[in-house]
């Protein structure tokens, strides 16, 4: 397999199914914005928490099914799809982390140490990504569950960014208004 093939040279791709759209298509701008946001996750690892980074190592594969999904615009029940038990097991690490942290008392500022900041950085993706999702779905059906696991991703990348600056010894900065 070539890297280059000059298929997309005319300003078109194939979908999942082999049909042929606009690289400016929702669909594209969609699952291309989690592309974004797996890209950016793999340059926060490592973190220096092997318990974080087995988790983005797992993220990862998820956004890759992320992608799959959203790259179909008919599925088959044998083509990979987000399913809510991806959800749940975002939902049970955020419930997991959250035990390590101080209550959440106001909104934090973005930053922090390396790995922290990284975190915060790819939550702003993630919420892109979410968006351009939720924009699709308004123009053609789509597996909902998707919106659900990005927009629980992002909270994910929120908590693990506060966990990773409170390993680290980083204080939370809340905004000043």
């Amino acid at each position: 397999m070539t890297i280059y093939t000059g298929r997309g040279d005319d300003g078109e791709t194939d979908l999942r199914d082999m049909s042929r759209v606009s690289k400016s298509s929702h669909r594209i701008e969609a699952y291309g914005t989690v592309d974004e946001a797996n890209a950016l996750i793999g340059t926060i690892r490592p973190t220096g928490h092997d318990d974080l980074d087995d988790l983005l190592e797992t993220v990862q594969n998820h956004l890759h099914v992320v992608q799959a999904d959203l790259a179909n615009p008919d599925p088959s029940p044998d083509d990979p799809a987000v399913e809510p038990e991806h959800v749940e097991a975002l939902e049970t690490r955020i419930d997991g982390f959250d035990g390590e942290l101080e209550p959440l008392r106001s909104f934090v500022l973005p930053g922090g140490g390396r790995a922290g900041a990284a975190l915060h950085h790819a939550r702003t993706v993630v919420r892109r990504a979410e968006r351009r999702t939720v924009d699709l779905a308004r123009s053609e059906p789509i597996n909902e569950t998707v919106v659900t696991y990005l927009n629980r991703l992002s909270d994910l990348l929120f908590t693990l960014g506060r966990v990773a600056n409170a390993r680290d010894g980083e204080p939370e900065e809340s905004p000043s208004y």
